[in-house]
């Protein structure tokens, strides 16, 4: 599994498709400051997410600001966030879970 095949899987990827999809207008600045992930960072997830089809940069075309752009998610790109989606509720479902086990087990243990 290479690098861009885990980034695609990560939960910032799962971060970023979302607030693309609420925000189609927000800059890269704006995500990394939501996000709180460096700049660098979210050009880099940006840019593999266009090359792999998940987003559109689309220009804005009545612009005043030549550098305004809107980011869309794609058929791809909802079908990939829809996954992650899943993904990341079963994972935290686990977590909770175990989570919640070790609270039954630690109750159990205080009660004797």
């Amino acid at each position: 599994m290479n690098g861009q095949t885990n980034i695609l899987n990560s939960e910032k990827t799962l971060y970023v498709l979302r607030e693309i999809e609420c925000n189609p207008k927000i800059t890269q600045r704006g995500l990394a400051h939501k996000l709180e992930i460096s700049l660098g960072r979210i050009n880099y997830l940006v840019n593999i997410l266009v090359d792999k089809g998940l987003i559109e940069i689309k220009n804005f075309k009545n612009s005043k600001n030549k550098l305004a752009y809107m980011y869309l998610l794609t058929p791809q790109g909802i079908s990939t966030k829809i996954r992650l989606t899943q993904e990341f509720f079963a994972c935290k479902t686990q977590e909770y879970e175990k989570l919640r086990q070790e609270v039954e087990a630690l109750k159990k243990g205080a009660l004797l």
